[in-house]
């Protein structure tokens, strides 16, 4: 899928799909706010107000208040390619959310997705 098709995507519908992904595998949706918070810097009530609003996936990572520092400990392979190695920003910062909605589905402890130690 070309990158700009994902950046138009509403957020709105492919939360869904995140949380979904994770639930089907024993998690919550709460661990999934949780991860994107953590990734994003967005609260509680600006991740509610963005999926309110219609915000596109593009700009809900554009608008991001904080990127976490520590999301480029991310490394790993998402829909076959190495996080790591994607080149343009804006995608990078998309996979580095599908590869921890991945870990969380996996069973991965929550520390551990967020890069606590």
């Amino acid at each position: 899928m070309d990158n700009n098709k994902v950046y138009e995507m509403r957020l709105s519908k492919i939360y869904p799909l995140l949380v979904n992904k994770a639930v089907k595998k024993g998690r919550t949706k709460e661990e999934v706010d949780e991860v994107i918070q953590w990734l994003t810097g967005y609260s509680q009530e600006e991740l509610e107000r963005a999926l309110e609003e219609e915000i596109s996936y593009g700009d809900f990572f554009r608008k991001a208040p904080e990127m976490n520092e520590n999301r480029k400990m991310i490394k790993g392979v998402v829909c076959g390619v190495r996080v790591e190695t994607i080149e343009e920003p804006l995608m990078r910062e998309i996979r580095y959310l599908d590869k921890l909605v991945d870990e969380l589905a996996k069973g991965k402890p929550l520390d551990k997705i967020m890069r606590k130690g």
